[in-house]
């Protein structure tokens, strides 16, 4: 027999007390919950594709933007200095000796043109496409086919070892405190970002540095992914050249305890 409440055809029907129902109001709390999605996203992106869309920056236009940036900044303050040293020059009121004194020090710090006989080193990624060479290496993985951090610092502390005067990374002059560090396939050097091949450009006896690279067990060992890999490798003489100076600021950062 069925209850009244579920017979419309009856004559008398009481009132019906309907149920509190948790699908329904979940229902509607998805319902609610995606025309705010929908609705944030048309806020965000102002009838643009937001993944697509080409106006917006990425990561590697800005970092190419501040490199070209901190270029220019580096030649403005390279002929900001030669202005001073100009005024400086005038206004000495020291001995010669003194004033020898002082160019040799800025000499040593790099900070002056150097010309000299020298020695280029350039490498290089190997093609995306290469396999091993020689018989008993394994097939490459992606990290075998890319310079490093160390095969740029190998190269630059074997050339200081071998006697190198003044050294060149790429269009920069280092000093004591450049630091040469690589991020993924890109060297970053004193604030401005280098895509390979690399160069590096040593100042100084050309058999000496040609000797102190040849010794080194970092290059040897780089020479391996060379002849199986096909990393890039070329060194050579290029007479007489000069470097420029180092025109970057020289201030020191270092770390404080915390108190």
């Amino acid at each position: 027999m069925s209850n009244s409440a579920d017979s419309p055809g009856t004559g008398s029907s009481p009132a019906v007390t309907r149920r509190f129902r948790p699908v329904r109001v979940l229902t509607v709390a998805v319902f609610a919950l995606a025309g705010l999605i929908f609705f944030t996203s048309f806020n965000t992106a102002k009838g643009t594709n937001i993944r697509t869309d080409a106006s917006l920056l990425k990561l590697s236009d800005l970092i190419q933007e501040r490199s070209h940036k901190n270029a220019s900044l580096d030649g403005s303050n390279g002929v900001l200095r030669d202005e001073v040293d100009t005024l400086a020059g005038r206004e000495n009121g020291g001995s010669k000796a003194e004033t020898a004194k002082l160019a040799a020090l800025e000499k040593n710090a790099g900070t002056q043109k150097l010309q000299g006989k020298a020695v280029t080193v350039t490498l290089n990624d190997a093609p995306p496409n290469a396999t091993a060479k020689l018989p008993g290496y394994p097939e490459p993985q992606p990290d075998y086919l890319v310079i490093h951090q160390q095969d740029l610092q190998a190269v630059v502390n074997a050339l200081w070892l071998g006697g190198a005067q003044g050294i060149k990374v790429m269009d920069q002059r280092l000093i004591s405190t450049s630091a040469v560090r690589c991020v993924g396939n890109t060297l970053i050097l004193q604030g401005r970002v280098y895509s390979p091949p690399y160069k590096i450009t040593a100042i100084g006896d050309p058999q000496k540095l040609q000797k102190a690279l040849a010794d080194s067990p970092a290059i040897q060992n780089y020479m391996v992914y060379v002849n199986v890999y096909g990393l890039g490798w070329k060194v050579e003489e290029n007479g007489t050249v000069t470097l420029p100076g180092y025109s970057g600021t020289v201030d020191l950062h270092y770390a404080k305890p915390v108190e």
